[in-house]
């Protein structure tokens, strides 16, 4: 059974222990053709998933039934490095996964995820090291526990604690992504913006007053 609430994701992980496993591989370019965010989950590290063919390879544990219900990844180092390409998180949460451990991350690829509320729990090697072993010696799923307000993620072998900013951190505790943590300053922006427009009155409403002038 999974469960994710604002604090803590509980749920099955799967061992992907492949370093520096890039966007393009995690959602490659062909699935990128919609002028939207839906439909990306079959795209999902489609060339490990999927033979030449399109058949699916049975020994990639996603393919496997035990699996059905992972939501969560157990990666390789410097998960999601390359190119900047958010499809590769859509696609992930779109697929089912709510969270991803592993040492370290792309730069980019980590701001895309935390923004949209994919969790990246970010341990130690010797750390990620001990969960893929775990993974390794579990029949199926491992049953593991991301505990964002104790910055702790749990297995039944161990824990170990996990960075994360304390923006990020309080984003994920108050439910909020990136546009939900911006309007918590709706105040602050409306009071700079009536300032801004008091000092210089010809910018406020500029594009909507200029296109009423081209209509006209």
């Amino acid at each position: 059974m999974t469960t994710t609430t604002h604090a803590i994701v509980r749920g099955q992980a799967a061992l992907l222990d492949i370093a520096n496993l890039d966007t393009d591989q995690i959602m490659p370019k062909q699935f990128l053709r919609g002028i939207d965010k839906s439909g990306l989950a079959p795209g999902l590290l489609y060339d490990l998933r999927f033979d030449g063919a399109g058949q699916p390879r049975p020994d990639f544990m996603l393919n496997q039934p035990a699996f059905a219900g992972t939501n969560v990844l157990l990666a390789g180092s410097n998960y999601g490095c390359g190119s900047s390409r958010e499809h590769a998180v859509w696609g992930m949460q779109q697929y089912g996964f709510r969270a991803v451990v592993a040492s370290s991350f792309g730069e980019i690829f980590y701001s895309n995820a935390m923004n949209n509320r994919l969790l990246l729990a970010m341990v130690s090697e010797a750390d990620a090291r001990a969960f893929m072993q775990e993974a390794r010696s579990t029949s199926g799923p491992l049953a593991i526990e991301i505990d964002v307000e104790q910055r702790q993620v749990r297995t039944a072998g161990h824990s170990a604690p996990f960075t994360i900013s304390e923006r990020h951190r309080r984003m994920f505790l108050d439910g909020l992504d990136v546009i939900g943590a911006s309007l918590t300053y709706r105040e602050q922006i409306d009071a700079f913006a009536e300032l801004h427009w008091a000092a210089q009155p010809w910018v406020r409403d500029v594009a909507r007053l200029t296109r009423e002038r081209l209509v006209a």
